[in-house]
C-alpha cells in the first residue's frame, strides 16, 4: 500500500473481517460506515458532534466541490480537512457517479466526460487526470480513481462497455495518481449485475494495483436481492490484503448483510437525508415522527440509545419542531440517525471479533420485525 497508510485484519467470522486501516491522519476501524459530507459539510452537524456519534472518517464529494467553492480555493485555504474543521481522514469520491446522476447535456468520450454544471450552466470536463488533480487540491486521504457507471438496469453490452472503459480509466487513474505517500488510491470494480463482467473487472484492477478496491454501480435500483446476488461472489474477487468499499450502501439491512459477505466500507446519504425528511433509523426499523401518533408521546425516539436527541428530547418535542420546521429537527434527528449507524458499526465490530455474528445478525434482524414501540 501508499507509504503511511496499511490495512490489517484483525479477526474473521466467516466472510466478515474486522481490522483497520490506518493512515497518517487516524485510524478507521472496520467494517466502517462513513457519514457523507458532500460539500464540506454533514448537514445539520457540526464536524465535532460527527466525531461524537463514533465516526472516523468523512466522505466529501469531488463533483460538488469543483462546482463549489472550487477545489483550487479549498487548496489556498489549506485543504478541505482546515476548511471544513475535520482533522480525521476524508475520502472523496471521483465525481463520475454525480456527472452521470446530476449533471445536464453531458457527452462521454473516451478522453472524459464534458457537461454542464446544475448549479449555473457552466462548461466543465472531468477526466481521470482532472479528477486526480482535484483530489489532490483537496487534500483528501482517500482518492478514488474516476469511473463510469451505467443506471440499472442496462443492456449487457453497455454494461461491458461501460467496464471496460472505466478500467482503461482506472489505468490512467493510477498514472495520475503518481507517489503521493500518506494517500491511499482506490480502483472500483464495476460490470453490473454480471458475475463474469465483476470477475474481468477484478482482474483489471488488480493488475493495475490499487491501496484499496470498492465494489461500485450497485444500488442504483437493481433491489437488495439483486445486491446481495452480487455481492455473493464480488467482494471475493478483490484482494484479501486490501479493504472493500461497496459505494453508496446503504439501509441498516444492507450494511449488515454487506458486512456478512466480506464488504470493510461503506456511505450512504441516508442517515442524514432522512433526519431532515422526519425518519428516524432505530434498532426497532424505521419510525416516522410526523405521525400525529407522536404528538402527545413523552417517550424518547429509542428508550436503549444514549445520544443527545433520545437522552433529551421526547417523541412529542420531535413530532412538534418537525411540523413547526425548526432547524433543531434536521439536528437532532441527523445526530441520531448518524450515532444509530456508528453504534451498529461497532456492534458488527465487536461480534465479528467474538465470532458471534451469525447471532448479532438474528438478534438485529428479531428487533426489527418487532417494530416500534406501541401507541400510547
Amino acid at each position: 500500500m501508499a507509504s503511511g497508510v496499511s490495512f490489517s485484519v484483525s479477526a474473521t467470522d466467516g466472510r466478515a473481517r474486522t481490522g483497520a486501516l490506518v493512515t497518517p491522519r487516524g485510524a478507521i476501524r472496520t467494517p466502517a460506515f462513513m457519514p457523507v459530507g458532500t460539500a464540506a459539510t454533514v448537514k445539520a452537524m457540526l464536524p465535532e458532534n460527527v466525531r461524537e456519534t463514533g465516526a472516523d472518517i468523512l466522505l466529501g464529494n469531488t463533483y460538488h466541490l469543483m462546482l463549489r467553492p472550487g477545489a483550487e480555493r479549498v487548496a489556498r485555504l489549506g485543504g478541505l480537512h482546515r476548511f471544513m474543521n475535520w482533522d480525521g481522514p476524508i475520502l472523496t469520491d471521483s465525481g463520475g457517479f454525480q456527472v452521470m446522476s446530476l449533471a445536464d447535456l453531458r457527452k462521454l468520450t473516451e478522453e472524459g466526460v464534458t457537461f454542464r454544471s446544475h448549479v449555473d450552466g457552466s462548461k466543465h470536463m472531468l477526466s481521470p487526470e482532472s479528477s486526480m488533480e482535484i483530489q489532490r487540491l483537496l487534500g483528501s486521504d482517500i482518492v478514488m480513481c474516476f469511473d463510469e457507471c451505467p443506471a440499472l438496469p442496462a443492456p449487457r453490452e453497455r454494461v461491458a462497455d461501460s467496464m471496460r472503459l472505466s478500467m482503461r480509466w482506472a489505468a490512467r487513474s493510477r498514472d495520475a495518481f503518481g507517489d503521493r505517500p500518506g494517500h491511499a488510491l482506490f480502483g472500483i470494480q464495476q460490470g453490473g449485475l454480471e458475475q463474469d463482467l465483476r470477475a474481468e473487472s477484478a482482474e483489471a484492477l488488480t493488475a493495475i494495483g490499487f491501496d484499496g478496491y470498492a465494489i461500485g454501480g450497485l444500488a442504483v435500483g437493481e433491489g437488495q436481492d439483486a445486491m446481495f446476488g452480487v455481492l455473493d461472489h464480488a467482494p471475493q474477487m478483490l484482494p484479501a490484503d486490501r479493504p472493500r468499499y461497496l459505494m453508496g450502501v446503504g439501509k441498516p439491512d444492507d450494511i449488515v448483510g454487506a458486512v456478512r459477505r466480506g464488504v470493510d466500507m461503506f456511505d450512504c446519504v441516508l442517515p442524514s437525508r432522512s433526519g431532515r425528511t422526519g425518519q428516524a433509523l432505530t434498532r426497532r426499523g424505521a419510525v416516522n415522527i410526523k405521525n400525529a401518533r407522536h404528538a402527545d408521546d413523552p417517550r424518547p425516539l429509542d428508550p436503549d440509545c444514549p445520544c443527545p436527541c433520545c437522552r433529551s428530547y421526547s417523541r412529542a418535542y420531535l413530532h412538534h419542531v418537525f411540523k413547526a420546521g425548526e432547524i433543531i429537527s434536521s439536528m437532532l434527528m441527523t445526530w441520531h440517525n448518524l450515532h444509530y449507524y456508528q453504534e451498529l458499526m461497532q456492534g458488527l465490530r465487536d461480534a465479528i471479533a467474538e465470532e458471534r455474528l451469525d447471532a448479532f445478525a438474528q438478534g438485529f434482524e428479531r428487533r426489527r420485525a418487532g417494530g416500534d414501540l406501541d401507541p400510547l
